[in-house]
């Protein structure tokens, strides 16, 4: 009896609980390994850095690059109209990304009815997706923005924002729809059998069930269509708007500098960072590792 070990005894109430000398060294080595990676890739990353801007500086066509594209006057003087232009820019993403959301949702969940009376609502829902993933957004903002004005039906509003703003949220809505609909069809049958078989109708299962989880697998790719849908809001410049890269160019046109388009650009650089990194830290968050599933 007396070579049986005895029992780990509990601490008592009042001890608290101290890591062993092997766990503190383990502690420390990950710690200098994190310090050893964030100085190498530090120095790295400084390296790189200055040899391409070496490469530049020194090229024979630099000094006239920076006057064209880098000239701080010409910035300073060009950045108030840019960025009034910029806040149209932000007005069309907000509405634009509501309308898209709704508009994307509604067609997925009609591309998923199931039974053959809901057959004419499944084809146009398919042929809606087809259609307008295959014409270039450009073209649709064209095809809005000059066509139906030029037809000049009655009470029908001839502003270029609208109908710019139209062609963004017809495009983008369908690619919204197939990402709703791939999240709609991941979640498993079960489900919804379960969900019935408690007493809920097809429209209560897919509000109260299907859907939760279909918006927790989505939302990562929905928030990086948000992102490029930020970027894309500049296409109405093509219609004659005057937003941020409208207002470049008309900066630009005086003299020929193109640092203007540089601001425009750093604007909207400015204004995609942070949503890529909370698309970055939702992804985190839901254990959303690429494949729409949890860790």
């Amino acid at each position: 009896m007396s070579d049986i070990p005895a029992s780990p005894v509990a601490p008592a109430a009042g001890d608290e609980w101290q890591p062993s000398d092997l766990e503190l060294g383990r502690r420390r080595y990950r710690r200098r390994q994190t310090l050893r990676s964030a100085a190498i890739a530090a120095v790295s990353t400084v390296v790189v850095v200055g040899v391409v801007a070496f490469l530049i500086t020194r090229s024979s066509g630099w000094p006239r690059v920076q006057e064209s594209f880098f000239n701080w006057d010409k910035a300073k003087a060009s950045f108030p109209d840019v960025l009034r232009g910029l806040w149209l820019n932000i007005r069309i993403l907000l509405v634009c990304s509501v309308l898209i959301t709704v508009l994307g949702l509604t067609i997925a969940v009609m591309r998923t009815l199931r039974g053959p009376v809901f057959f004419p609502l499944r084809a146009f829902a398919a042929g809606y997706t087809d259609l307008f993933r295959g014409l270039p957004l450009l073209l649709v903002i064209f095809l809005l923005g000059f066509g139906v004005p030029a037809l000049r039906l009655p009470n029908v509003p001839n502003d270029a924002v609208i109908w710019g703003g139209l062609a963004i949220v017809l495009s983008y809505s369908a690619y919204v729809a197939e990402v709703f609909r791939a999240g709609i069809e991941s979640i498993h049958p079960s489900q919804s059998a379960a969900a019935r078989s408690l007493g809920l109708t097809g429209g209560q299962t897919m509000r109260h069930v299907v859907l939760p989880q279909a918006w927790r697998r989505v939302l990562p790719p929905l928030l990086n269509d948000f992102v490029s849908l930020q970027k894309d809001s500049g296409l109405i410049a093509t219609l004659g708007v005057v937003d941020a890269i409208r207002a470049a160019q008309i900066s630009t046109a005086e003299d020929f500098n193109f640092t203007p388009y540089v601001v425009a650009g750093a604007l909207f650089v400015c204004l995609t960072i942070p949503t890529t990194r909370i698309t970055d830290h939702y992804a985190r968050r839901l254990g959303w590792y690429g494949a729409g599933t949890g860790p």
